[in-house]
């Protein structure tokens, strides 16, 4: 049993070698670890005060690129009505300017025409001209074969023409 009992003077040396264990870690151990274990605190505060504003951060972001494919896709569909409406105006504007070709082409193979026409009808008119100009000249020449009827009947004409 004496080794289970420890002696008086045991306790004391025991007790004095706890103290200046103690007052040395005290003096130079226990404020570095106190600040070392506050540091490191502190630190992971940082972290986690960092994590929060970066996740804070990237809601931010994921709702500022909503926003902006949000304006991508209107300004998208802006460009492709603009781009159908322009669409429609050229074809529009083409149908127009064909109908206007169209309508000149047509008026001018109408004068065209009218141009051909009349000129036929002056070279039918001289054609016609010409031999009545024939006809008459031979039956002229038949009829009138003595110079006293050739006279009488240009000096008949001649009061004619005056006449009228």
């Amino acid at each position: 049993m004496e080794l289970l009992t420890p002696h008086t003077g045991t306790i004391i040396w025991m007790t004095i070698a706890f103290l200046v264990v103690f007052l040395v870690l005290k003096k130079f151990a226990w404020k570095p670890i106190l600040n070392a274990l506050k540091t490191r605190d502190e630190s992971i505060g940082e972290a986690l005060k960092s994590a929060d504003r970066a996740r804070e951060d990237m809601a931010r972001l994921q709702a500022d690129n909503e926003n902006i494919l949000a304006e991508a896709r209107l300004e998208r569909d802006k460009i492709i009505k603009e781009a159908r409406d322009l669409k429609e105006e050229i074809i529009g504007e083409a149908k127009n300017k064909a109908v206007e070709e169209a309508d000149k082409l047509i008026a001018s193979a109408r004068e065209s025409i009218k141009n051909e026409k009349t000129a036929a009808i002056r070279e039918i008119k001289e054609q016609i001209a010409e031999f009545s100009v024939l006809i008459a000249e031979k039956l002229l020449q038949e009829k009138l074969e003595q110079d006293t009827q050739q006279k009488d009947l240009i000096n008949k004409y001649l009061h004619e023409i005056k006449i009228n």
